[in-house]
């Protein structure tokens, strides 16, 4: 790697489909793990076939449900941790799930992202094992957070890299997953290439849920405006897009490049 090379980190949280049950909408244990499953497989599919490399959190509730996939995931991808269980969380769930993802694996897991991209002391992030941490989006998310004042490019404080979602610069407009299906695709890849001249790096992600067929659910226009196949073709367009402009690798990789360029008491 060279530092005047694009690299883009495109990544995947693999959880239970429990976004229902945030609107009154009870479904089944096979309804979560299913919509998650076909997402996921599809998802696959595409990154294998244009030979991308890519970073999959996953909880370990999920992962122990379907080892299968995930192993064959772990082949040519890096497995993250989303903590055990996406619709709950405590502080001993860092570890735990750390540790259940590297059996299932049998890798290690280097990085974190929470779910709902919560926050968390890096200091118990630390103690749980993990090298890095992804779960800042440095925006305004009205009824969610507010990172304005955070920095929007990958630092390293408290002995853990943090690598935050990227936001356009001045006006840190968001390009992660609820932005890649609601604005135009022309809109979104304005934004993408305009991080990248900046930035030198793109960081965002999707769910694999998104990516399966959610007619049935009462949901907000925002979340399924679009969903299953034609998800996936925006993707596609969005990928020939984007490997002109940069390489695709994992977040690990990202690391390691950083550690050689820079000094760990200094800012990104």
């Amino acid at each position: 790697m060279t530092p005047f090379e694009n690299k883009i980190l495109f990544s995947i949280d693999l959880e239970e489909f429990d976004i229902p049950e945030e609107y009154g909408q009870r479904i089944s244990k096979e309804e979560k793990l299913g919509a998650s499953m076909q997402g996921m497989l599809r998802l696959y599919e595409l990154f294998q076939t244009r030979q991308l490399k890519t970073t999959v959190f996953s909880t370990a509730y999920f992962a122990e449900q379907q080892p299968e996939l995930v192993r064959m995931i772990a082949k040519d991808h890096e497995i993250g941790s989303h903590t055990y269980n996406h619709s709950s969380f405590n502080i001993d769930d860092l570890a735990l799930s750390r540790k259940a993802l590297q059996q299932i694996t049998g890798q290690e897991i280097y990085g974190l992202r929470m779910p709902r991209m919560g926050n968390v002391d890096p200091v118990e992030i630390k103690k749980a094992g993990y090298l890095y941490d992804s779960s800042l989006n440095p925006t305004w998310i009205p009824g969610r957070y507010n990172h304005l004042n955070k920095p929007r490019t990958a630092f390293f404080k408290n002995e853990i890299w943090e690598i935050p979602v990227s936001v356009t610069p001045l006006f840190r407009l968001p390009v992660f997953w609820l932005a890649f299906k609601n604005f135009p695709l022309g809109v979104y890849k304005n934004l993408c290439e305009t991080i990248l001249k900046k930035d030198k790096v793109l960081v965002t992600y999707v769910h694999p849920w998104e990516f399966s067929d959610l007619s049935k659910y009462k949901l907000p226009f925002y979340i399924k405006r679009l969903h299953g196949e034609r998800l996936v073709r925006r993707l596609e367009k969005l990928i020939d897009f984007l490997q002109y402009r940069g390489e695709f690798i994992s977040h690990m990789e990202w690391i390691c490049y950083l550690q050689s360029i820079e000094k760990p008491d200094r800012m990104v």
